[in-house]
């Protein structure tokens, strides 16, 4: 069956299972090796770049939805999710579809709610759509050049804005590094998501003084200079100033 047919065909089942003119789209971060990574599907038709997202059931919570995709795209079931903006502009979406009928569910006015998630990057298996070609990590300083779908462009910007304005009140970490990791990798990760050095004392007063972090009695083996200590966060510590907030920076 070609793409073609493929795609008028899903689009007749999703008028029977989904809410029309509500989508979500999420924007996926994973951490590696110093390397901010989003994930992202390439389209069979046009071979465009987009967010794993997708539709409403007709009897389904967004935020429901939105776990229910990414666990498609990524084999993940416990994924950090925030919403972060909302995306309405009525010609957002026609452009991509401009060879088919106007019928097509996928051409038809769809407001689509922002999400970010922040996933271990070794624990998910990118798992592609039977719509696009392939589902993979792409390092987020390559993005500029690629052939960007829609205003998904704009959904990548805005996520990590956003991101970066929570880590003035909010912790970071739990989901991006490993269970056990050293204060460099750590200011590593806030360094990468802001884009910008942070100082080295500085930045290790706060986060200890968050109460967050709990020092291991262990050490990062290798390496030519003295082994770093391990530490682990205080998840009840960290699930409540995640509630709460803190003014940390």
């Amino acid at each position: 069956m070609d793409f073609r047919t493929q795609l008028i065909n899903a689009s007749a089942e999703s008028y029977e299972k989904f809410l029309p003119h509500i989508s979500v789209d999420t924007v996926v971060f994973g951490f590696d090796q110093g390397s901010l990574r989003i994930l992202l599907l390439k389209m069979n038709y046009n071979k465009e770049w987009f967010l794993p997202g997708g539709y409403v059931g007709k009897n389904e919570d967004t935020d429901e939805a939105v776990k229910r995709v990414l666990q498609e795209r990524s084999g993940v079931k416990d994924i950090f999710l925030e919403e972060f903006a909302v995306f309405g502009n009525p010609q957002r979406n026609q452009q991509s579809f401009a060879d088919y009928p106007d019928t097509l569910w996928n051409k038809q006015r769809f407001i689509s709610i922002g999400y970010y998630a922040l996933v271990n990057y070794t624990h998910v298996v990118p798992q592609p759509d039977p719509l696009s070609e392939t589902c993979q990590w792409v390092d987020f300083k390559e993005v500029a050049a690629l052939n960007i779908t829609m205003d998904h462009r704009k959904m990548i910007n805005k996520a990590l804005q956003v991101l970066r304005e929570r880590l003035s009140y909010k912790p970071i970490g739990y989901n991006l590094l490993p269970e056990k990791f050293t204060l460099p990798e750590l200011q590593g990760l806030y360094e990468t998501l802001l884009g910008k050095k942070l100082n080295r004392g500085n930045f290790y007063r706060k986060m200890k003084n968050m109460g967050i972090l709990l020092k291991l009695d262990e050490q990062r083996k290798g390496g030519a200079h003295k082994a770093p200590d391990l530490y682990s966060f205080n998840l009840d510590m960290y699930n409540s100033i995640l509630q709460e907030g803190l003014n940390t920076w």
